[in-house]
């Protein structure tokens, strides 16, 4: 199967910063969380992707389209959708005007995402800032898949929520994964929740990879998990 996204030798970062080095990553048609301690480089990869660090080196290559040189907005009309670890919902916006502003023709609607969020269907008059931290976060998923992407980057979407809305976000992502068809890279701290999210799994430290491959052996060997993340020497 063709490649939807591939990272070539990418480094990147802020200015003349370098984050991440010598990315080399791809996805085909399919689901993969990214995890790693704090600032090793994963917010900074879905960035570069998006287009919103200076590229140092490598290439991006989207659809068979080059991105190295395209701006963020013209990566989300080529069908990159993206759920910042920010949320960046409108607060002054109600909840459908946030939705509307977003949304494109394709399979995703409305009353689609109404069925995985049934919570902004009932606060559809709200403004975002009268939204709880877990129904801001529901709104900020629903809004990129109203611009029906082809993959979806989502930055730490389970951050700062009760136990209680991580367990249903979790399943939230489950049915995405299963039933969408989209291909999705989540970035997530909550190993637990990223390694049952999907079969493959990559590792971050430094800036650089250090393990891609299938997620049961890390879920199965904590040790080996907390050594390649650097928890444990």
């Amino acid at each position: 199967m063709a490649s939807v996204l591939e990272l070539r030798q990418v480094s990147a970062g802020y200015g003349e910063t370098v984050v991440i080095e010598q990315i080399d990553l791809a996805l085909a048609g399919e689901c993969i969380s990214i995890i790693g301690r704090n600032g090793v480089g994963k917010t900074t990869l879905l960035a570069t992707i998006m287009g919103q660090t200076v590229l140092h080196a490598g290439d991006i290559v989207f659809g068979g389209q080059k991105l190295n040189r395209i701006p963020c907005y013209r990566r989300a009309l080529a069908g990159i959708g993206f759920v910042p670890q920010e949320r960046e919902i409108f607060p002054s916006l109600t909840v459908r005007e946030n939705l509307d502003v977003a949304a494109r023709p394709g399979h995703w609607t409305p009353s689609r995402v109404f069925e995985l969020f049934p919570r902004l269907k009932e606060r559809l008059d709200n403004a975002g800032n009268q939204l709880s931290g877990g129904e801001q976060q529901m709104l900020a998923i629903a809004r990129a898949l109203l611009t029906n992407p082809t993959i979806l980057l989502m930055d730490e979407p389970t951050e700062g929520l009760a136990p209680i809305l991580v367990e249903s976000l979790s399943a939230v992502l489950s049915k995405l994964r299963i039933e969408s068809g989209l291909s999705i890279v989540l970035v997530e701290q909550n190993s637990r929740v990223a390694l049952s999210f999907s079969p493959r799994t990559v590792i971050l430290d430094k800036g650089r990879i250090v393990y891609d491959g299938e997620s049961t052996p890390l879920r199965e060997d904590a040790d080996r998990l907390a050594k390649l993340i650097g928890i444990l020497e």
